[in-house]
C-alpha cells in the first residue's frame, strides 16, 4: 500500500475531529526509576482507531533529558504501515533562549516534510506558529496562561494568522482524579476545519503531541509544568 495513499484516505474531510490517547504506567515509573517509550491510540470522531503511535528513543535519551528530549514518533496506519513522523529537536525550554525555542517537523510520508511547528516567545502565554513545507505561516496557536488539568479540560486554541478567528482546538481532555494521578494515561482531542488541507491536519497532530510533551509529561514522580517556562 502506497504510504501516502494511507495517509490521505485516513485525515481525509470526512473527519473534522481526531482524539489520541497516551498510555502508560506512572507508578511503574516511579517504582523502576525509568521512563519507557510512549505509545499511543488515534481515533476519529467516531471511535474508530485509525492510527497507533510509537515513541523511539533510547534509554539514556528518555531518562536523562525527561519531558525535553529530542524524539522520533512512528504513526502507522492499522495495517501497520508507517504514514506520518514527527521528529523533534533537542532545544532549549528557557525563557532566557528565545533563539533556540521548541519546534516539530511533521514529514508525510516519512522523509517528506509537510510542515513545522515552532514555539513563539511569549513572557507568559503558550504560543505557537503552524508552518507548511516551506516554513510559511499558515496558523497560530495560543494556549492560557496556567497550563493545569486540575478537573477540566487545557484548551490551545488553533487561530488565524491575525488570531481574529478560531479555526481549530486542540484539548488535554481531563481523565477523572484516579487516572490522573496514578497512571500516564492521557487523551487528547484536536478539531479542525472539515475543509483544512490534509498536511495541516497532519501538522495539528504534531502539535498535539509537542504540547504533551512540554506540559503533561512527566518522569516518575515529578509534577508535571504549570506554566510555559520550566
Amino acid at each position: 500500500m502506497d504510504c501516502h495513499l494511507s495517509f490521505s484516505c485516513l485525515l481525509s474531510s470526512q473527519f473534522s475531529q481526531n482524539l489520541w490517547r497516551r498510555e502508560g504506567n506512572r507508578k511503574a515509573a516511579v517504582f523502576i526509576g525509568l521512563e519507557s517509550n510512549n505509545k499511543y491510540e488515534i481515533k476519529n470522531s467516531l471511535g474508530q482507531r485509525v492510527y497507533f503511535a510509537a515513541e523511539d528513543t533510547d534509554c539514556c535519551t528518555r531518562n536523562c533529558c525527561g519531558p525535553a528530549r529530542p524524539f522520533t514518533i512512528k504513526i502507522m496506519d492499522n495495517l501497520g504501515h508507517e504514514v506520518i513522523r514527527l521528529e523533534r529537536p533537542l532545544r532549549c525550554s528557557s525563557c532566557l533562549f528565545p533563539c533556540c525555542l521548541q519546534e516539530i517537523e511533521i514529514q508525510a510520508p516519512p522523509g517528506t516534510p509537510v510542515g513545522y511547528v515552532v514555539q513563539n516567545w511569549h513572557p507568559c502565554l503558550p504560543k505557537f506558529t503552524i508552518q507548511d513545507e516551506k516554513r510559511m505561516d499558515v496558523l497560530k496557536i495560543s494556549g492560557p496562561c496556567v497550563v493545569c488539568s486540575c478537573c477540566e479540560d487545557v484548551n490551545f486554541e488553533v487561530k488565524s494568522l491575525d488570531e481574529v478567528s478560531n479555526v481549530g482546538r486542540i484539548s488535554k481532555q481531563w481523565s477523572g482524579f484516579l487516572k490522573e494521578a496514578f497512571t500516564d494515561t492521557d487523551n487528547f482531542g484536536v478539531s479542525f476545519p472539515m475543509d483544512l488541507d490534509v498536511k495541516m491536519k497532519a501538522v495539528m497532530l504534531g502539535a498535539c503531541f509537542l504540547i504533551d510533551f512540554m506540559f503533561f509529561e512527566s518522569i516518575g514522580d515529578s509534577h508535571q509544568r504549570t506554566g510555559v517556562w520550566q
